[in-house]
């Protein structure tokens, strides 16, 4: 048999099948910002409490990604990362279900955190996957196809918001995990797994990261290196109406539509990304432009007069854009560490970035009295670009790493 082009490596079902893994994950997490609003309106909140609940809502969701983060990658690691992508896309869909029957913002909680557990498992398992299966030259090609795959995400959901109530929007996101589901069940495991798992050889224990000074040093310079992403999405984009009214924007700037312009620019700057570290052959070099590129943004969009609403939006996107380096991160994570710990790792890197949003939110808003909202937002930007950068120079290059080892 000849031997498969690069084309078709890509292209073949696990890798597929992982790049679907973030299509439900961008829908999932655009789906909720842009619904956020009417569906609690739905359930009986207003005026002023529509803030804090949506926020209260989006934090329970983020510990739902955090502990599923752990749990998920210890479980891909000594079951299998089929077994993760199996039981992630089952929770998340039952809870995504139930999220359109839900009858008050008690359930409406308590759904949202098991469904953040589902989902936590998707990208990192699906990435593991990708980053086990196909060959060292192509691996950035494949964070490519996963990241285009959640643009389409992303475009669906809200096309789907605008043009269903918000319990149906849950309903098809509901029933694109299921048929995900059944998608899945041809797919083969990861060849270096199956070597590994016949060997007796410890794998998934989450302590080894963190007892070992080498591995948790590694571990918190991968961790550190994606905090900028979700600061972004977490005070600059979730908090952009009170951004407007503090720039004095002739019109309100409505949540759900910057969000979807930040998810939209980050997909397709995932996607550039990607292609601009397999020019340079280089994970690093790709993600210090965008971490550069991302600075500067948060200046202009911080700092700059903007008298246009249009602006506004629009600097929403290039935000977004210049966040493009999501899936590169994890693939970096993913190639960091042995192929017994590379789940655990995969999966709960991402999700303790996303858990980060939770304390910056917290530090932003106990700054806001003493320094003002544009010099909060500034000065946590700023900390954790300069930290970022410096871990990232701190990190060791992974683009021509070999996957096949362990961690001992």
């Amino acid at each position: 048999m000849p031997p498969k082009s690069p084309l078709q490596q890509l292209l073949q079902l696990p890798v597929l099948v992982a790049a679907l893994g973030y299509f439900v994950d961008m829908y999932d997490l655009f789906l909720f910002s842009v619904v956020r609003v009417p569906s609690l309106k739905a359930l009986g909140i207003s005026g002023d409490q529509l803030l804090p609940e949506g926020v209260f809502l989006l934090n329970l969701q983020l510990t739902g990604l955090l502990i599923g983060g752990i749990l998920w990658g210890i479980l891909g690691d000594k079951r299998g990362r089929l077994s993760v992508l199996f039981g992630s896309i089952l929770l998340y869909s039952l809870a995504n279900i139930a999220n359109g029957m839900v009858t008050n913002t008690t359930q409406y909680a308590v759904l949202r955190f098991v469904a953040g557990i589902g989902l936590a498992g998707e990208l990192g398992a699906g990435i593991t996957l990708v980053a086990e299966i196909l060959p060292r030259h192509l691996r950035g090609y494949g964070s490519v196809l996963v990241a285009t795959m959640g643009v389409l995400g992303g475009i669906l959901a809200y096309f789907v918001a605008d043009l269903f109530a918000w319990r149906m929007s849950y309903y098809v996101g509901g029933g694109l995990g299921l048929l995900l589901l059944v998608l899945r069940v041809n797919v083969f495991e990861s060849g270096l797994y199956e070597h590994l798992k016949a060997k007796n050889i410890e794998r998934g224990n989450f302590m080894a990261l963190l007892i070992n000074p080498h591995r948790l040093r590694k571990y918190a310079l991968a961790i550190v290196v994606g905090i900028p992403l979700w600061f972004v999405v977490g005070i600059l984009i979730t908090f952009s109406p009170e951004f407007g009214l503090h720039a004095g924007l002739p019109a309100p700037i409505v949540a759900g539509k910057a969000v979807m312009l930040a998810f939209a620019g980050q997909s397709f700057g995932d996607v550039v990304s990607g292609l601009l570290s397999q020019r340079l052959q280089s994970r690093k070099k790709a993600i210090r432009i965008f971490l550069l590129l991302s600075f500067a943004m948060m200046a202009v969009y911080l700092l700059v007069p903007i008298h246009q609403t249009t602006t506004f939006y629009f600097l929403c996107a290039c935000l977004g854009f210049c966040n493009g380096y999501w899936t590169l991160f994890i693939v970096m994570a993913a190639e960091l560490f042995g192929t017994n710990l590379r789940a655990t790792v995969a999966t709960s890197v991402p999700n303790f970035v996303r858990g980060a949003t939770v304390p910056l939110t917290a530090l932003f808003v106990m700054l806001k009295p003493a320094v003002g909202l544009t010099n909060g937002a500034l000065l946590i930007g700023t900390v954790i670009v300069a930290a970022s950068l410096l871990a990232l120079h701190f990190q060791e290059e992974t683009f021509s790493k070999d996957m096949d080892y362990v961690e001992v």
